[in-house]
């Protein structure tokens, strides 16, 4: 197949590999495609190479990344999806598969559009493993591939077969997932880096500096845990008020961490190989530490990820607190306005959103 990775990120970099390794010819649309190596590598831990790929084209030209292309995977932030969706809608057709990586945050009201026009949308519930960059360009290393993913698409009739591409490129076995709606609301990034900001950067205001930062997994706390379990049975609650849809797939935190305390939680989450190191979003200041606020963790999981969660919640008259005063939170120190919005693509009612979610 042709195939066409937009990004050259930690997961974009990754999903080339895979993709080249399996045979497939895979094009990386970037805005940096001098610096692009033909030949890209994984490694493990141990700065093993684990997997390696030869890529035939690096390009920012759309029509040469996009003309003819059997599958389109989009590594960007939630907040790039409109821009993206612009750039390709002018080749999808119905041979088209689209795929959002992770399919969290909204992006498949940026691609209808792409729907209407007979392409396929679909997306992973979560990514198949902690990726971080090495080297641009070049290297990624990857740390500890999920025994299982799961898919959805839309139109819902297309997931098997979209499933069974994923299983081939990455030889992980795809659990199928019976609407999109099951990937917008898993409780991933939405509520995880959201509610462990909110807590590290509880009293932040212009013009604060901090001594030191924790790290963001390691030292994880049991004050974010309780307040994530808070927003995870949130979620929950607006699972079972959406009677209309199978949202089985939407899985409680508790049960994806087999953690049922927060204290629990809280050891789990330190304890997992690939979140070893990770550093919070900051800036290093003269007199301190301040939060990176144009850091994806801020600008994609609240403003898009959270954002839906909480605008579902009222469609759906589901009270969830939690979710709103951490998008509050936000909202009063951020710098960047712009924000998912269902009024943006026609949405005037819950209907508007039943009836796209049941394609």
């Amino acid at each position: 197949m042709n195939i066409t990775i937009v990004g050259a990120g930690n997961i974009g970099t990754q999903f080339a590999v895979h993709c080249a390794e399996k045979g497939h010819g895979v094009t990386l649309w970037t805005s940096k495609p001098e610096k692009i190596c033909n030949e890209l590598f994984i490694v493990d831990e141990n700065d093993d190479i684990i997997h390696r790929g030869i890529i035939e084209l690096a390009t920012n030209d759309a029509e040469c990344a996009f003309k003819n292309t059997d599958i389109v995977f989009v590594t960007m932030p939630a907040f790039c999806m409109e821009k993206a969706a612009s750039v390709i809608e002018p080749f999808a057709d119905s041979g088209m598969k689209i795929a959002l990586i992770p399919g969290t945050g909204g992006g498949e009201w940026a691609f209808r559009n792409c729907i209407l026009k007979g392409a396929t949308v679909f997306g992973l519930q979560r990514v198949p493993s902690v990726a971080r960059l090495v080297e641009y360009g070049k290297t990624v290393r990857a740390t500890g591939y999920r025994p299982k993913l799961h898919v959805a698409a839309i139109p819902s009739e297309k997931t098997d077969e979209c499933a069974l591409l994923v299983e081939e490129i990455f030889e992980i076995t795809c659990g199928r997932l019976p609407n999109y709606l099951s990937l917008t609301l898993t409780p991933s990034n939405p509520i995880l880096h959201t509610t462990r900001l909110r807590t590290i950067f509880a009293d932040y205001e212009q013009g604060k500096f901090y001594k030191q930062i924790p790290l963001f997994y390691e030292e994880w706390s049991d004050e974010s845990s309780e307040l994530l379990f808070k927003c995870d049975k949130e979620v929950q609650d607006l699972c079972h008020a959406l009677v209309q849809f199978d949202l089985t797939g939407v899985r409680s935190l508790k049960e994806h961490y087999e953690s049922y305390t927060p204290q629990q939680l809280t050891q789990k989450i330190r304890s997992i190989t690939g979140f070893k190191g990770l550093t919070t979003p900051s800036v290093k200041m003269p007199l301190g530490y301040v939060p990176d606020l144009h850091s994806r963790y801020f600008v994609a999981d609240f403003s898009y990820g959270l954002e839906i969660l909480v605008q579902l919640a009222d469609l759906v008259s589901v009270a969830v607190p939690n979710m709103k005063s951490t998008l509050e939170w936000y909202n009063n120190i951020s710098i960047e306005k712009d924000k998912f919005c269902f009024a943006r693509y026609g949405v005037k009612n819950l209907k508007d959103v039943l009836n796209f979610y049941m394609l």
